[in-house]
């Protein structure tokens, strides 16, 4: 598969304008990307954009701090759905994880993938690694395993990202029951294929188009 399949091409700054998603989704056609990743503001217009393509349009919940009540994330989902998101990065609470209140945290993962697998849309749980103990990561993907998520994402970008050493953790237990998507700080090709070498299966990034044109330029 080429690594522009395995892109996430992404923007979610707060100060984004509708030029500047025109923009995205005219390069994740160019480039072939596999999804824009959107605020859920532009959502609605994003899939009109490309519903004469194959990408695929995402958005976040809970977003950056997953704060939110689980109820408000299980609305929010409910909203995207109606504006056409095709996928949800769902922040967990990391408050919760950093108390160790597992109760809680179990039922937001269960709660939210729940309400977006029965309406057929692909569930990434965005763990924030960075802040997070090994033991922490570790806990946080068995539940994650128990719930049947379709991904687990490192990081929401707004901390350090992703790195090689907590991909091969997460891969090592989740297996190939949930893929993982790396996410933060991935600016060129080789942390790219670094990222997918330890078991990444997608790529959340805003330098999508550096990526590729870097592979056009080297090809193997």
């Amino acid at each position: 598969m080429s690594i522009a399949r395995l892109i996430d091409h992404t923007h979610l700054k707060p100060d984004c304008t509708e030029q500047t998603i025109t923009k995205l989704c005219e390069e994740a056609e160019t480039y072939g990307f596999y999804l824009v990743c959107i605020p859920p503001f532009f959502v609605r217009f994003a899939k009109t954009r490309l519903e004469n393509s194959d990408c695929k349009v995402g958005t976040v919940i809970g977003y950056p701090y997953g704060y939110s009540t689980t109820a408000a994330k299980v609305e929010e989902i409910k909203r995207g759905d109606l504006d056409g998101a095709d996928e949800f990065d769902i922040v967990l609470n990391i408050v919760a994880i950093k108390n160790h209140d597992w109760n809680y945290l179990k039922n937001d993962i269960e709660s939210t993938t729940r309400t977006a697998q029965l309406k057929g849309k692909v569930v990434k749980i965005i763990l924030e690694t960075a802040l997070l103990t090994r033991e922490e990561i570790a806990q946080v993907c068995k539940y994650c395993l128990e719930s049947e998520v379709d991904y687990v994402k490192t990081s929401t970008g707004m901390f350090e990202g992703a790195d090689v050493h907590t991909i091969r953790l997460m891969k090592e237990i989740l297996g190939d029951k949930v893929k993982i998507k790396a996410s933060g700080g991935i600016r060129n090709l080789r942390q790219a294929e670094e990222m997918v070498a330890a078991g990444a299966n997608r790529i959340g990034t805003s330098s999508g188009v550096q990526i590729v044109s870097e592979k056009q330029s080297h090809p193997q």
